[in-house]
């Protein structure tokens, strides 16, 4: 089964103007396996079926990488942002070689992460158990790029994303198919972040498995208030409203 998913992954990356050589894609197809079946114990994952997990884990989270303005940058340093069974975080690691810090609320979700990052012998990354605003306070303008796949509402996300930034570091949000209140909440909350959408592009994913809309926001100045705010006040009271 192993073969036929990497060569899934290789056919599907290629579609869309992505290099990938062979070896990033056993390792990208080797995380896949590993969360597969430490998924039977621990849940981290919804999409068990391996053939639509290459497509809606693996190419996934390297489909900014299709993106004018991401591809063509390189970054010395990103966060995954909710990282969850380590997507997007550890493909976009092993396809870059970026040093990364994959970051998640929930401590069984880490541990697992941590695990796959040891036996893929992935030096460049590391998953901490941490609040992202936490993390933000410890660690302000620490990050070139910020990752986040549908864990929270865009503007959310902005907030999230400022204090960690550089100045012209970039968000790179992925949605299904957000709407107009979204998008306009989001640029609302990116003015008071010092924050500014600077790229929205849309694909259909392979065998019609849906939509990702990928939004790229840079950090262009200093934000308007004091951020980050207290855990769980951008969720609770989000900007941009």
């Amino acid at each position: 089964m192993e073969e036929t998913l990497v060569a899934q992954l290789l056919e599907e990356v290629a579609s869309y103007g992505i290099f990938c050589d062979e070896g990033a894609a056993r390792r990208m197809i080797g995380h896949l396996l590993l969360v597969i079946e430490k998924n039977k114990v621990v849940n981290l994952t919804r999409i068990t079926d391996p053939t639509e997990a290459v497509t809606l884990h693996c190419l996934d989270s390297i489909l900014p990488l299709a993106v004018e303005g991401v591809a063509s940058r390189s970054f010395s340093s990103f966060l995954d942002l909710g990282t969850g069974a380590g997507f997007p975080g550890i493909p976009f690691g092993i396809m870059t070689g970026s040093a990364g810090v994959l970051i998640d609320s929930v401590g069984k979700k880490v541990a697992a992460v941590s695990e796959f990052i040891d036996v893929l012998g992935l030096d460049n990354l590391h998953a901490e158990h941490v609040r992202v605003e936490d993390y933000a306070a410890r660690k302000p303008g620490s990050c070139d790029l910020v990752l986040a796949r549908a864990v929270a509402q865009s503007n959310v996300l902005v907030e999230y994303a400022s204090p960690l930034l550089a100045r012209h570091g970039l968000l790179v949000v992925e949605k299904g198919r957000p709407d107009d209140s979204e998008l306009e909440a989001a640029r609302r909350a990116a003015d008071l972040c010092g924050m500014r959408l600077v790229r929205q592009h849309g694909f259909e994913l392979p065998r019609e498995l849906g939509h990702r809309e990928i939004l790229v926001f840079e950090k262009v100045g200093k934000p308007r208030l004091k951020l980050p705010r207290r855990v769980g006040v951008a969720k609770h009271e989000p900007l941009g409203i």
